[in-house]
């Protein structure tokens, strides 16, 4: 016989976690928000709002807000991880420059510090020739003192100015390898290059016997960025093109052949380049999370793929062929 105070304890304490693991969630995404790395103000600061928004959101409890926002949090969290990366790449590039300058910087000190110290050794040799003429002898003593004491300090800035010249050195070597530590975290998943029209048929012309081609069409970059914006054009390709590079086998060679067409060399055979193929037209057709102003948009691809094989065929009838399946441009 079933027990109806148990059966409502039961389910106060399923409520009970339920309250705890949304007031958990809610948390966690205030969290990201207050503890986010502080970059270009414009940056963190629509980043923070964006999550505060999403908190505020998500804390309502209803179950369609909170489907929509694991998408919604995926995509700010991406979004500012790729920002958060070029930032890193603005400032190494400006550090490469700051420390240029100050290697100018201080061999200009250096060169004049050699002209200072001649000038001023050539001073103390003539007070040495006129201490060792006749007169005093305590005002003969007195000047080679003050020439002895006057070198020992160029001695002792010249000994500082080496230690300070190391100090600077030191410094940027530890601000570079900082840099790169924090660059490299901030893109773990360095992909291979995209190569851009002149450059993939070049190598397609001297692409292995053995070697096939993918011709990748994609139907929905203009219409993103007519429905949405440029910048939801930009992200919706690329997030297409790290996935076509995790479906593709290393080593593939991609290329942009124009803004919606794609071709890439693959080093199989033509069975497993129509597998591939197949695999593609299918998985990587469909919608696509973009950001838009903090919110979640799908943009949809659709996707057609041909398989050309390398084998036998003279580079420009190879080109001929994929300019005729890619014919834009």
């Amino acid at each position: 016989m079933i027990s109806i105070r148990s059966e409502l304890e039961h389910l106060e304490r399923c409520l009970q976690a339920r309250d705890l693991a949304l007031n958990s969630y809610v948390l966690g995404i205030k969290n990201l928000a207050e503890y986010a790395i502080d970059l270009d103000p414009e940056v963190s600061t629509g980043y923070r709002k964006y999550l505060q928004t999403l908190a505020e959101h998500v804390a309502s409890g209803e179950a369609p807000i909170l489907l929509e926002s694991q998408a919604d949090l995926r995509g700010l969290l991406r979004d500012y991880r790729d920002k958060a990366t070029q930032y890193l790449k603005g400032l190494r590039s400006e550090l490469s420059e700051t420390a240029r300058s100050l290697e100018e910087i201080l061999g200009t000190l250096a060169q004049s510090d050699g002209d200072h110290q001649s000038r001023v050794r050539a001073a103390i040799s003539r007070l040495r020739t006129v201490a060792g003429r006749p007169a005093g002898v305590d005002l003969c003593k007195e000047v080679a003192n003050a020439a002895d004491s006057i070198e020992q300090v160029i001695e002792d800035m010249r000994k500082q100015h080496q230690l300070t010249i190391s100090q600077f050195q030191q410094e940027i070597r530890v601000l570079h390898k900082r840099i790169d530590t924090l660059e490299a975290s901030a893109s773990r998943d360095k992909a291979p290059p995209i190569y851009n029209r002149h450059e993939i048929e070049h190598r397609i012309r001297s692409a292995p016997s053995n070697s096939c081609l993918l011709l990748i069409k994609v139907n929905g970059f203009r219409l993103a960025e007519v429905n949405f914006r440029a910048d939801v054009a930009a992200e919706l390709a690329g997030a297409f093109v790290r996935r076509l590079q995790n479906a593709l086998p290393d080593p593939a060679m991609i290329g942009r052949w124009s803004l919606e067409e794609f071709a890439a060399i693959l080093p199989i055979s033509r069975a497993e380049a129509t597998n591939s193929a197949k695999w593609i037209g299918e998985n990587l057709s469909g919608a696509y999370s973009c950001l838009l102003s903090g919110k979640t948009v799908r943009p949809t691809l659709q996707i057609t793929v041909a398989v050309l094989d390398v084998q036998e065929q003279a580079p420009d009838e190879l080109i001929k062929r994929v300019k005729a399946f890619l014919p834009v441009g």
